[in-house]
Formats: C-alpha cells, sequence, structure tokens
C-alpha cells in the first residue's frame, strides 16, 4: 500500500514514475515499436518510453478519465505517436485490437494509486482530507465505497478489510460501523476514518501507519474489483504479445504481487513465458529518499517463449 501521508506531503500534482528505468531497461523498449500500458495515469512511463525510443507506438489504457486527460496535455510533445483509451484493463485484448493490428513488442502495468487521485478529496481515497465517500477510478461507475459502507452486512465488511485489507481488528471495525450507520449513514472520508479509529485499541492508533489505511485500501478494490480485474487481464496480455516480447508489472502490496507471480509460474510451467526476474526487482535507496511512496514497489518482468 503506498504511503498516502508522504504522497500528500509532496507536491500534490507530482507524479513520479516509479523504478521507470529498470521497467523500461525491462522491457527492452529501445527496441520496441508496439507497446501497450494498462495503467496510462499522468503519462510519466508513458513520457519515458515514447522519449526513448523514436519508433515507439503507445496505447495507454486507464479507467481513470481524468488522469487521462493530464496524461493527454503531457504527452502533446508525442502528437500522432500514442493513443489514450478510457478503458478496464481486463479489456486490453479488444482495446488493442481496435487500436492495432499487429501483437505488441511490451505491455506494462503500474498498480499503484496516483498522488494526482490522492490529492483530490472528492475522490474520497485519502482518510487525511474530508470528502465524499466515493474511491471510483471510473466515475462512471455504479458502485461506491459509500455504497459497501452502508449497505453491505457486518460479516460481508469483515471479509472485504480482511481479504483485501488484511486488517488484524476487521471484526470490531464493521461491527463499529454496523452500529453508527443505524442513526445515519457514513458519508465523508473523515466520518468513516474516525469510526476506525475509535474501534482499535488505543495502541494501535499512533502505530507507523494510520489505522485506516488497510480499511480505505481494501475498500478501494472492492469497489474497484481491481483483483479480479488483474486475474483477467494477465492472460489477455501474454495472449497479446509476439513471440520474445516482455510484460512487465508494478504492483505496490502483497495481493497484488502474489498474483502477478503465481501468473507468471503457471505460464512458465506451459513453456509460454519465461521469468526474467525470479525475484521481484525492488527501488534502490536513491530512488527510495527522492520518492518515499515508491519502497513497497516489486517489479516482475517475463518474456513470451512461444
Amino acid at each position: 500500500m503506498i504511503g498516502v501521508k508522504s504522497l500528500e506531503k509532496r507536491n500534490k500534482c507530482l507524479h513520479y514514475p516509479v523504478m521507470w528505468k529498470e521497467a523500461l531497461s525491462g522491457l527492452g523498449i529501445a527496441k520496441c515499436k508496439y507497446v501497450v500500458d494498462c495503467t496510462a495515469g499522468l503519462g510519466g512511463h508513458a513520457y519515458k518510453m515514447l522519449e526513448a525510443c523514436q519508433e515507439l507506438f503507445y496505447l495507454g489504457i486507464d479507467r481513470d478519465g481524468q488522469s487521462l486527460r493530464q496524461a493527454g496535455d503531457k504527452l502533446k510533445p508525442f502528437e500522432g505517436r500514442f493513443t489514450l483509451v478510457q478503458e478496464n484493463f481486463r479489456n486490453i485484448d479488444s482495446v488493442s485490437r481496435q487500436v492495432r493490428e499487429d501483437k505488441a513488442d511490451a505491455v506494462f502495468f503500474d498498480l499503484g494509486v496516483s498522488s494526482y487521485q490522492l490529492a483530490d478529496p472528492q475522490r474520497g481515497f485519502s482518510f487525511l482530507k474530508n470528502g465524499s465517500l466515493d474511491m471510483r477510478f471510473d466515475e462512471n461507475d455504479f458502485v461506491k465505497a459509500f455504497d459497501l459502507v452502508n449497505n453491505l452486512s457486518q460479516r460481508e465488511l469483515v471479509e472485504i478489510f480482511k481479504k483485501f485489507g488484511q486488517e488484524r481488528y476487521s471484526r470490531r471495525i464493521a461491527r463499529r460501523l454496523v452500529e453508527e450507520r443505524k442513526d445515519s449513514p457514513i458519508s465523508t472520508t473523515l466520518q468513516l476514518a474516525g469510526i476506525i479509529e475509535k474501534s482499535v485499541p488505543p495502541k494501535s492508533r499512533f502505530g507507523r501507519i494510520h489505522p485506516a489505511t488497510r480499511v480505505f485500501q481494501a475498500l478501494r478494490i472492492a469497489v474497484n474489483r481491481e483483483l479480479d480485474s488483474l486475474e483477467a487481464a494477465l492472460p489477455e496480455a501474454i495472449a497479446l504479445l509476439k513471440k520474445g516480447a516482455r510484460i512487465a508489472v508494478i504492483s505496490f502490496h502483497s495481493l497484488e504481487d502474489r498474483i502477478v507471480k503465481h501468473t507468471f509460474r503457471d505460464f512458465a510451467s506451459k513453456n509460454i513465458l519465461s521469468v526474467i526476474t525470479k525475484k521481484p526487482l525492488v527501488p534502490d535507496q536513491a530512488e527510495i529518499t527522492l520518492n518515499r511512496p515508491s519502497r513497497p514497489a516489486k517489479l516482475r518482468i517475463a518474456e513470451k517463449i512461444s
């Protein structure tokens, strides 16, 4: 999970492309003609890719329309060499076929939440500023965090907090939420964060991370069905690769990394992929010093062999 406090202390509109040198090198971008980036975000990695190879055509997919508009502005120097599409990356195959007929020389995922998303309180991703309980990447989606917090049963909330947030006090928090919402709906981020703080033991309220961190992560994952999308997208991404092409994934918590690791291993056992990174690459100390939210990042790379 990205450290929210660290992100919001930095320039709110700054987006540092995490491990971009390792990602571009691992993908062999300098020799690529066509790359599909499943998480275009604000265009940080895209800019580095297009800058590194003059013959590269870039397809950027993202669910967040606001971020894509920012990316489009950033990438104007490369006009004509990129296309941006607002879509869930689980639909990578159909999106790519609409843009180009040929297979990709590289596919990339950066699964982190951007500072741009966290900085806007009305998006509901941050527990440090008051905003509506939204948390949708795609604002056209129907379900918000508000709906889960106020409508799910106590048992369902416990399951979400434990499965997606690995929250130690899932039962206590869920029980308190259900009690609190009897009087009036829980509608804001600070309201939810305050209930979570009151739910955990006093000794856990002043730890290394904010007590609301894991619950907010869990709700965000559930609202956007992030893990389901990743599990669906990875096989499609691998199928899209040319023989000899590479896929790289940067993840930020263990649930994502486990899916990537197991998918790569499964396709390697079928002689479809060769896993390049036997252990994931991690940011060096220089990058962590420059960009502290990069600390939990793990980069895995694999190559299509058949």
